[in-house]
């Protein structure tokens, strides 16, 4: 039994941590941008799929702290701390050329890992401790 406390306390410790901060300042506002081409994130992602942000409301122009963290909490279920290339919010929207995967249903966001948004999202996965 000893053991299983041991692994359970070395997961938890060892577990990095998203900055919440940086995912309201820089993360999701690129969720909620429009691209040429595309429908915003928040679009498709607020019903539907596994990816299940919140929608911000119409006539308003900021997400609530709670909302902010609800959509955190959606967007960490989608990364792997630390490691942006096994993060599926990366991977999903990113060219399968340049390294993501197959396919999107919402059809791929960036060319390469050299978009400035795909960076930004990558520094944020990366920089959890």
């Amino acid at each position: 039994m000893w053991l299983i406390y041991f692994f359970a306390a070395f997961l938890v410790q060892s577990s990095p941590a998203l900055d919440f901060n940086a995912f309201k300042a820089t993360v999701q506002p690129l969720l909620t941008e429009k691209r040429p081409g595309h429908a915003r994130c928040i679009t498709c992602h607020s019903t539907g799929t596994a990816f299940r942000l919140i929608r911000l409301p119409k006539g308003r122009e900021a997400y609530t702290e709670e909302e902010s963290r609800k959509n955190f909490e959606a967007a960490s279920r989608m990364v792997l701390p630390g490691v942006p290339l096994k993060s599926r919010l990366l991977l999903m929207p990113l060219a399968h050329e340049a390294g993501g995967t197959e396919f999107h249903p919402g059809g791929k966001h960036w060319d390469s890992q050299n978009d400035p948004e795909w960076k930004a999202l990558a520094a944020w996965v990366s920089a959890a401790k």
